[in-house]
């Protein structure tokens, strides 16, 4: 059986924990996300490796 697991639903959990256990960091978890967005939009996804 194979498992595979995606970064951005890993990335969301995190989240969506850190975000549970301490609200105040809401404001900077979504302001990253949407900087990261951003980036890759403007410099295009292909170029980035994981």
């Amino acid at each position: 059986m194979n498992i595979t697991l995606g970064l951005g639903p890993l990335v969301s959990l995190i989240a969506g924990v850190l975000i549970l256990l301490v609200p105040r960091l809401l404001n900077y978890i979504v302001a990253i996300y949407l900087i990261v967005i951003g980036l890759i939009g403007i410099f295009g996804a292909n170029k980035l490796v994981f």
